[in-house]
């Protein structure tokens, strides 16, 4: 296994209040890795703190460090990380008063693009990638929001892809979405992890098992186990572990 990601001893705080505890881990590269555990146990952090969304937060703070293909993230620009490292959440979320070209575009237009062939060519190739266009191709003008839960989501991906990352993190892409659109998402990560490093946070380990190459499950703030999902969910080392894939707390 490659590492995409390596992170290590790595704690977060929101003002007094600690979330993770010395966190040490890999993102593979090019594989799905899921993050479960209880509410409140650190996941949605976690995720952020990977492309430094969380010092965007008032007082809030880390230490340790993250790597991205060896290099420091605290000695990256903030808006290169987030281009590398793209985020998808939880709700969809499209641009208000964009349309689901705009929507796309936004980024490639921050990055400095402006001539209309190569925005033509990266909104296609995204939301190709996202598996929207054949869905949207007659559209591209209307309101991101006209589109249903589930496309609007896959919007929020090829809009992240658009700009082509190295890693997509997902904090619970499916939770708001209904069981066709869930499926949609999980079999569009299958194919994404060929390209990407992919990591989703989920509350759902029945998807945490179908989606997953690697599992990480966080607990109070720390890891407590890590590894092939192969393994993870059916012979874990941690009795905690245990419990929780099996449905026994949580």
């Amino acid at each position: 296994m490659t590492a995409k990601m390596e992170v290590a001893e790595l704690s977060a705080w929101y003002g007094p209040r600690q979330a993770l505890y010395e966190i040490s881990m890999d993102v593979p590269d090019r594989a799905t890795t899921a993050i479960i555990g209880p509410s409140g146990c650190g996941k949605s952090t976690f995720v952020r703190c990977l492309n430094r969304l969380h010092e965007e937060i008032p007082r809030a703070r880390t230490e340790g460090t993250i790597r991205l293909d060896g290099e420091d993230l605290r000695s990256l620009d903030p808006v290169e990380v987030r281009c590398r490292v793209g985020m998808v959440f939880q709700k969809p979320s499209p641009f208000a008063n964009m349309s689901i070209y705009e929507n796309v575009a936004a980024g490639l237009r921050l990055l400095g693009v402006r001539r209309r062939d190569e925005l033509d060519e990266g909104v296609v190739d995204a939301l190709v990638a996202a598996g929207l266009w054949e869905e949207v191709e007659g559209t591209l003008d209307a309101p991101g929001t006209s589109l249903s839960g589930g496309q609007q989501q896959r919007l929020c991906i090829a809009r992240a892809l658009a700009v082509r990352p190295e890693v997509l993190l997902l904090d619970e892409p499916c939770s708001a979405l209904d069981p066709i659109a869930t499926a949609k998402i999980e079999n569009l990560l299958a194919r994404l992890k060929t390209e990407y490093s992919v990591v989703i946070v989920t509350h759902n380990i029945a998807q945490a098992r179908r989606v997953a190459d690697f599992a990480t499950f966080l607990y109070l703030g720390k890891l407590v186990e890590t590894g092939p999902s192969a393994t993870f969910f059916d012979r874990p080392k941690e009795a905690l572990t245990e419990n929780y894939v099996n449905g026994r707390f949580g």
